[in-house]
């Protein structure tokens, strides 16, 4: 966090389209703030393109006042109902509402809304550091109204409610899971008061909608260290409410002396690897299920231990029905993650034994364009804490990562096609759709895929004919 004085936060404010809400805001004999995270990242040194403006009196009505003063480039869309509007100039995008008090029923986030006091606006805000003002009116231009030291919380890198945190969390339980994401992507703590209550309220999250959760979940992913947030999320007893798989993964069990690691922990600590690594939400989201059958599959087997055998392939088979619950998108994305979910042990058991052309090329042909981010997702995976193993691993993954290099080069192996078609097999042996015409095909593609024959036409039409031979097939008279 930085310390700013007077005039150098002042200076913050000092584009032209500040300036000219403020004009407006004097003309309209109104008082006009920005609120919230734009002022919160000043202070944070996090870029922000949310700009809030909160009028006492009609956001509407200097909106548009704003929008004809811009004149060409000026775009203001009014939502009358909620008493807000946004103004997009420039690639700015500001949202203007009135101030405003807010009180709920029981069933409800949805709050009845009467015009208020700026006071009555910040006490409706769910955190502190969120509560922070500064004015545009030109009397007080820069001015930081901060009426529950949201500063010192930000110094402390605490969150805090503004009020009763068992107010504001019983209120909108959306604030749950957003207190604990706003911890999570600003490396904060939170007040033990209002940790507290957040735990008192957990089962008021069932009023909140799938997606809404979906969305602070993916906030909280997409975090420098995401684990934190799951941890918080565990501690406070929503994470079996919202995400009752990931929850079941914790636990150690101990028989004959032999345990297994808690591969709750196991998880987090392989979404915290892959995210120093990447962005890429759907691939964090991999790291984070790519285990996600091991309670279901888990059993002990004397002569070996605990064993999660096929936990890759029902964990494949989960997946698409967690994205339909959770309201995930039931789309290419969803496939990808269930991809990455079913091949992470790949790599794995051919790094573990010798690279062999054969399955390496059988691993670039299912994983296609895919391939770089499984091998991200598996080598993130390796968490032993046995410095030499994990080392072995990551070196045998060199091996992996040169030898795709190098067959990819040869054999141009990633998302091939067979040289033969289906068509082309029954042109040649005058054979309707059956399953003959599929057992060549497959023969073609496996011979090509194990080394036996070079990925070309010529080889592959031989090869059709030979195996053709085999099962009593003649190529008709053309």
């Amino acid at each position: 966090m930085i310390e700013l004085t007077p005039d150098e936060l002042k200076e913050r404010f000092s584009q032209k389209i500040f300036k000219q809400i403020g004009e407006i805001a004097d003309e309209l004999g109104m008082e006009c703030y920005v609120v919230g995270g734009y002022v919160r990242d000043i202070f944070l040194e996090r870029p922000s393109k949310d700009i809030d403006v909160v009028v006492v009196g009609s956001g509407i009505a200097i909106a548009e006042a704003l929008g004809k003063r811009l004149g060409k480039g000026a775009h203001v869309s009014v939502f009358k109902n909620f008493g807000t509007a946004q103004l997009k100039y420039r690639g700015t995008e500001v949202e203007f509402v009135g101030a405003r008090k807010e009180s709920y029923t029981h069933d409800s986030r949805k709050p009845i809304v009467e015009n208020g006091t700026l006071e009555d606006d910040q006490n409706r805000r769910d955190f502190t550091i969120n509560a922070l003002a500064v004015c545009l009116n030109n009397a007080r231009y820069g001015q930081l109204v901060d009426p529950f030291d949201g500063m010192a919380d930000m110094r402390e890198r605490i969150i805090r409610t503004p009020l009763d945190p068992d107010i504001t969390f019983s209120d909108d339980p959306l604030r749950m899971m957003r207190c604990i994401r706003f911890a999570t992507q600003l490396n904060f703590y939170i007040d033990d008061e209002t940790f507290e209550s957040l735990s008192r309220n957990v089962e008021r999250i069932g009023i909140i909608s799938k997606e809404r959760i979906a969305d602070e979940l993916n906030k909280i992913i997409l975090s420098p260290t995401p684990s934190k947030g799951f941890v918080e999320l565990d501690r406070s007893g929503l994470l079996p409410l919202i995400f009752p798989e990931l929850s079941a993964l914790q636990g150690v069990e101990t028989k004959n002396g032999r345990a297994h690691k808690d591969n709750f922990y196991h998880t987090l600590e392989v979404l915290d690897n892959i995210s120093q690594q990447t962005d890429n939400l759907w691939l964090r989201w991999a790291a984070l299920l790519h285990d996600i059958a091991k309670p279901a599959t888990k059993r002990w087997e004397p002569k070996v231990g605990w064993t999660f055998h096929n936990h890759n392939f029902v964990g494949e088979r989960m997946i698409p029905n967690i994205f339909r619950t959770m309201k995930l998108p039931m789309n290419e994305k969803m496939k990808y993650v269930r991809k990455m979910v079913s091949l992470h042990m790949r790599p794995i058991v051919i790094a573990d034994e010798e690279v062999t052309d054969s399955a390496v090329r059988r691993l670039l042909f299912e994983a296609s364009d895919d391939i770089d981010d499984l091998m991200l997702l598996c080598e993130a995976d390796i968490t032993s804490k046995n410095m030499e193993r994990k080392q072995r691993f990551l070196n045998n993954f060199q091996l992996v990562r040169q030898k795709l290099k190098d067959l990819e080069e040869r054999d141009r192996i990633r998302n091939f096609q067979p040289p033969i078609s289906g068509e082309e097999i029954m042109e040649t042996f005058g054979l309707a759709p059956c399953q003959q015409v599929g057992a060549i095909k497959s023969a073609i593609k496996d011979a090509i895929l194990d080394g036996i024959i070079p990925n070309e036409y010529e080889p592959a039409r031989a090869y059709m004919l030979e195996k053709a031979a085999k099962m009593g097939l003649k190529p008709i008279e053309q």
